[in-house]
């Protein structure tokens, strides 16, 4: 019998980073989101975010490969969206994610992360984030897939 651990922060955007995940209606999102992956065979630690982008912290199965994964999530929740009158504006997510892996210990300092989203980023932009993450994983600036803070879109 197989054993698999893989925890992920997973990142990902709006379409040209575009607010169209309304504050007061955010946590239908996440429902969408959550019983999506939940269909998946996820285990789902938190979901969170800000107008123009999510996070997500999930342990996925091992008979999933995340990039499979993501694409299938951010499709099936897109159309959900542009579906729901809640969610006027919406226009899709935009190209590519970002996802980290975390060892289980880790998993309390995620989730508060990812609780305190709002006032994270009264402080620091998300591509500011997440251009020092790439660097804290090792990812040269010199990369095709390193955002550019002019940038209206992270892709991966």
């Amino acid at each position: 019998m197989s054993f698999t651990k893989s925890v992920y922060h997973i990142v990902f955007g709006t379409k040209y980073r575009q607010p169209t995940i309304p504050i007061d209606v955010e946590r239908k999102l996440y429902k969408i989101l959550y019983d999506l992956m939940k269909n998946y065979g996820a285990f789902v630690y938190r979901i969170g975010g800000m107008p123009d982008h999510v996070h997500i912290l999930v342990d996925i199965t091992s008979k999933a490969a995340l990039s499979d994964f993501v694409k299938r999530l951010k499709q099936e929740s897109s159309y959900l969206l542009k579906n729901d009158s809640s969610f006027p504006n919406w226009n899709g997510w935009g190209e590519g994610y970002g996802a980290f892996t975390y060892s289980v210990s880790e998993i309390p300092t995620v989730i508060e992360y990812i609780n305190n989203q709002k006032e994270h980023h009264k402080k620091v932009s998300f591509i500011e984030e997440y251009r020092q993450w790439l660097i804290e994983m090792g990812v040269s600036p010199d990369e095709p897939y390193f955002p550019r803070i002019s940038s209206p879109e992270v892709s991966g």
